[in-house]
């Protein structure tokens, strides 16, 4: 499965990372402290999260992480964008919890 099957299932809206949404996803980590992602996630994950800081992008360039996904319908500020664009991440976002976008992308993983 790649970023954009996610896209078009979850009906996520894709604020930066257009042009790499054919890269593939593993698996999934959904959590907000950083230096539990740094610890828990690995490469290919896509990342659940309600943090839209431009940290979040430096954490996802380090652990290879296919794609950000932020919940409730939180929006990432101008420099997250941009940074995020420079580093090719897609960065998603979506009105679910973290809890109910996680539980469907396990659901696209494991069906």
């Amino acid at each position: 499965m790649n970023v954009a099957f996610l896209v078009e299932k979850l009906g996520l809206k894709v604020r930066c990372g257009g042009d790499r949404l054919d890269r593939e996803v593993s698996g999934g980590y959904a959590g907000d402290l950083l230096s539990n992602v740094m610890a828990g996630s690995k490469s290919g994950d896509v990342w659940v999260t309600c943090q839209a800081h431009q940290n979040i992008v430096a954490v996802s360039v380090l652990k290879e992480h296919s794609g950000i996904i932020l919940t409730q319908g939180r929006e990432p500020d101008k420099e997250t964008i941009q940074r995020a664009s420079q580093e090719g991440i897609p960065l998603l976002v979506t009105e679910l919890s973290g809890f109910e976008i996680a539980g469907r992308i396990y659901g696209l993983l494991h069906p």
